[in-house]
């Protein structure tokens, strides 16, 4: 018989984490105060700074709800998030008091309690799930059972209709692409505390934000397609600029960022379920094959996808994203119907401050497989830092979000020694690239190589040009003055290809 998980009470979870966050402070041997203006001093100021922000984070959602706001008990349910958080990256500083941050969860507890508990939010009643009994989400993050499953007040596991190419569908992520799927799950893991928030306060299940993830990018940040989406959610240039999206002052394109970009698939989403009569086929759909055509192909959401006159009209690219897309989130919930098995990984985040000047490729070098990770941090420490490019050697006192599990070998392997230096070493190194023909460095023309300028097409990228014409893509941006990190190109550019072979 499948074991049964009981659902917790709704209002004894938070206490859970801080609990265990007492227990660590307790065990932490008595600290004597560190001279000021350390990194680790550094770090506790961020810390103590976001405690506060918590604290009224959460009085604002008290205010909601004595005005019957019903958005205070997300709003609530964010900040204890976010005190969380903090206080386990405090309880792994010296310098950081543990005490102050569950003095201040014990006031904000007193303060539910005065003001009703939890608002208008009933309280759960005992219940017993079988579906998602051994989901490796649910099992490890029991207080989000009521809301990891939901779909606008709707379980989600009730809304995937599984049809024919449903099926079909699970079993291309069960099979070739089982590799993809458990790669996309590593990559989402770790950013998870950057986007999931964004869902749970919307009141999306956190299934589809996994699944569309998977299909769009594998969860890999600084992902670009051939018609020019980008980002871990892939939003075309025009889409994400309706949401907010697009080069911010310093030019990083904020669609890399994996926290705002995935407030602005939320605004999309919700945009769309209440253009589309809260169809989630139909959403997925107009998330892929545009919004006005699936308005005007089922009616405003009158009709099901799976009319033949509506799906049949559809591009074959949305055709089968759809159906992938609800594969994916089907098996997010359902694993072990399946016999899959996701890996479970620490992915508690830390920052770190770098006391020595590297990049994110001499980190990924040093760290090496610290913490039994398989395939190495590179992609993690990417995900986590989209707005620097990957060999840019960031000055000393730069802060870097990183998974806590790698902050000890850190310490000991990236700020000197052996491995710090190989990392450095490599980081400088250069394919070698075909030099300059004298006529090019005289300014001329290379009459023996025509054509060595390239003018861009609508869907190329830097990387497709580069690969086409056997160049260092690298070399080739720097040569045509385009910035990394995402190397971004506009048709009608021309491209200077003299560095090519």
């Amino acid at each position: 018989m499948r074991a049964r998980l009981a659902v917790m009470n709704l209002r004894t979870l938070p206490v859970l984490p801080f609990v265990l966050l007492l227990g660590a402070c307790a065990a932490q041997p008595s600290r004597t105060t560190p001279p000021a203006g350390g990194n680790g001093d550094r770090e506790t100021a961020v810390l103590y700074e976001r405690l506060g922000r918590a604290a009224d984070r959460f009085a604002e959602g008290t205010r909601l709800l004595a005005a019957g706001d019903a958005r205070g008990n997300p709003e609530r349910d964010a900040a204890l998030e976010e005190l969380r958080i903090a206080g386990d990256r405090c309880v792994a500083l010296p310098q950081c008091d543990g005490s102050r941050f569950l003095a201040t969860y014990e006031a904000l507890v007193r303060e539910a309690a005065q003001a009703g508990t939890r608002g208008d939010r009933p309280e759960a009643e005992p219940a017993t799930i079988e579906a998602h009994a051994t989901s490796p989400v649910l099992a490890q993050l029991p207080e989000s059972q009521r809301t990891i499953t939901l779909l606008r007040g709707r379980d989600l596991a009730q809304v995937i209709q599984l049809n024919e190419p449903v099926k079909a569908a699970i079993n291309e992520w069960l099979t070739w692409l089982r590799p993809n799927l458990i790669e996309a799950w590593e990559n989402y893991q770790f950013m998870r505390f950057m986007m999931w928030p964004e869902y749970e306060q919307a009141g999306l299940p956190e299934a589809l934000l996994f699944a569309i993830m998977a299909r769009e990018s594998q969860g890999k940040v600084h992902a670009v397609s051939h018609a020019g989406a980008a980002g871990p959610l892939q939003f075309m240039p025009a889409t994400g600029a309706r949401f907010g999206l697009g080069r911010n002052e310093a030019g990083f394109d904020t669609r890399y960022d994996p926290r705002l970009a995935t407030r602005a698939q939320v605004r999309y989403l919700n945009e769309q379920f209440d253009r589309l009569n809260e169809n989630l086929e139909l959403v997925v759909a107009a998330y892929n094959g545009g919004e006005g055509r699936l308005a005007r192909l089922s009616g405003n959401g009158s009709r099901s996808l799976w009319d033949a006159e509506v799906f049949g009209a559809l591009p074959r690219e949305t055709q089968i994203y759809v159906p992938m897309v609800l594969a994916a989130a089907w098996l997010f919930l359902h694993p072990e119907q399946y016999g899959l098995e996701f890996p479970r990984l620490d992915t508690r985040p830390a920052v770190i401050t770098l006391r020595r000047a590297a990049s994110i490729n001499e980190l990924a070098v040093c760290l090496g497989h610290a913490g039994n990770v398989r395939t190495g941090w590179f992609r993690a420490l990417r995900n986590l830092n989209p707005q620097y490019d990957n060999k840019q050697v960031l000055p000393e006192g730069t802060q870097l979000e990183v998974p806590a599990v790698v902050v000890p070998a850190y310490q000991r392997d990236c700020v000197q020694g052996p491995l710090a230096q190989v990392a450095a070493e490599l980081n400088g190194a250069r394919l070698p690239v075909s030099p300059l023909p004298l006529a090019a460095r005289a300014g001329g023309a290379d009459p023996a190589r025509p054509g060595r300028v390239h003018t861009v097409r609508s869907g190329e990228t830097l990387y497709a040009i580069a690969t086409r014409n056997r160049c260092n893509m690298v070399a080739l941006a720097r040569a045509n003055h385009i910035r990394g990190p995402n190397y971004a190109i506009r048709p009608g550019q021309r491209i200077d290809l003299s560095v090519c072979r």
